[in-house]
């Protein structure tokens, strides 16, 4: 009698589905199969031990039934005004749900829910009054071993900013978002 050892199921369906033999992997086939790698795979996401940095600093949920749409992005200043980034909705039940829980000034967003409860999520901001004129609403000024380079919406461009300047010193890179006429949202990100 003859015996002959039968076709892996995983190659008969690797053949008939038209893969060709290169193709195919050898890891499946008990056959061809190698000692089993144990070795740790750090560059993985989720096992390398560093944790997503948090986004927001405060959490909370506000009743507002009477808010129109259902997304708001506000700033709050640390003298109580907001300056809202889309309409003028009356965005006050909004920040005084995160009151008691993050201290102004801080950038807030928040997402309708259901029927009038909103999802609030605030970020403390440094906010600083540039009184120089700034022809643009977006600044990046990086500063490294004494050079200085400085763009505006994008574009570099020449000039000074002393005030942004000042906030940073060298190696640092200083990004400003315009909030109104002359606050500034700023953000300092060492080199």
């Amino acid at each position: 009698m003859f015996w002959r050892k039968r076709e892996p199921l995983h190659e008969r369906l690797a053949r008939e589905g038209g893969m060709p033999a290169q193709d195919r992997t050898p890891e499946l086939d008990s056959r061809h199969a190698g000692p089993l790698d144990t070795a740790p795979r750090w560059g993985e996401v989720g096992i390398h031990g560093i944790h997503r940095p948090r986004e927001w600093d405060a959490v909370s949920i506000a009743e507002a039934p009477e808010l129109a749409g259902s997304e708001a992005w506000f700033v709050a200043l640390a003298d109580g005004s907001i300056l809202a980034e889309a309409d003028d909705l009356g965005l006050e039940p909004l920040a005084a749900a995160l009151e008691g829980s993050i201290q102004a000034p801080y950038r807030a967003e928040a997402v309708r829910r259901g029927d009038g409860l909103w999802a609030v999520a605030g970020r403390r901001v440094q906010v600083v009054e540039v009184p120089e004129d700034v022809d643009g609403d977006r600044v990046t000024l990086t500063t490294r071993d004494g050079e200085r380079t400085l763009e505006l919406d994008g574009m570099t461009a020449f000039g000074l900013i002393p005030t942004l300047e000042r906030l940073g010193g060298d190696g640092v890179v200083v990004t400003a978002l315009r909030l109104d006429d002359a606050l500034w949202e700023v953000e300092l990100n060492r080199l």
